[in-house]
């Protein structure tokens, strides 16, 4: 293998593929962890040797181990904030889209149901609807969701810590807002200047990633 040569190894749900990709720099030299689309590129296009974990689904490793799962908003890991439960990252990313725009009864009914499914269903039904205010809001409620999920869990906070400084992106080839669009087996995963999705999943989390690592 030549020199500045690394795989870009794509996981998802315990199954590893690896694409090659050319990157000359060192991710330790860089000061700072993109926290947008528009980052990422500029800092891929600088030719940092990037790293990233993608993941796309919710179940544990085939021997029930903790894994890239844990990272999607359906993994199962209640947790409370103000004194409301959560079943689920998308519970309270949902429950908080309702109470923005002032539909207490959908939040209400939101927290009854257990299935992520369920809930982000009713999340199609919230009155009120805004898509300008919600784009301003829904990234915040994200981070604040998964600082909570994974701050109460300790062994989800050890798996996202250990993460380091890798670039997590949510391979959903069918979701190109929180995801990026693509495959973890695309071998377009590999530049993000070809990824159809803002992933803004993945940057939320490394957000969390952050504020953890401080707090």
């Amino acid at each position: 293998m030549r020199a500045g040569r690394i795989l870009c190894r794509a996981r998802l749900n315990g199954v590893a593929g690896e694409h090659a990709f050319w990157h000359p720099a060192d991710m330790s030299q860089i000061a700072f962890q993109p926290r947008s689309m528009a980052e990422l590129r500029t800092l891929a296009a600088k030719g940092a040797r990037v790293k990233y974990l993608f993941f796309w689904g919710h179940r544990p490793q085939p021997d029930g181990s903790i894994g890239p799962g844990c990272l999607s908003q359906w993994w199962p890991a209640p947790f409370v904030v103000n004194e409301v439960r959560y079943a689920t990252a998308e519970h309270y990313m949902m429950v908080g889209k309702a109470r923005l725009f002032g539909d207490e009864a959908t939040a209400a009914r939101m927290l009854t149901v257990p299935s992520p499914g369920a809930v982000k269903a009713l999340g199609r039904q919230v009155q009120g609807f805004d898509q300008t205010v919600w784009d301003a809001h829904r990234f915040d409620l994200v981070v604040a969701g998964n600082v909570a999920k994974f701050g109460q869990h300790p062994e989800l906070r050890k798996y996202l810590a250990r993460t380091g400084n890798r670039i997590l992106a949510e391979a959903s080839p069918v979701d190109r807002i929180w995801g990026i669009g693509l495959a973890a087996t695309d071998p377009r995963t590999c530049n993000p200047a070809q990824w159809r999705g803002l992933n803004l999943l993945g940057f939320a989390l490394m957000h969390a990633r952050a504020q953890l690592a401080t707090g």
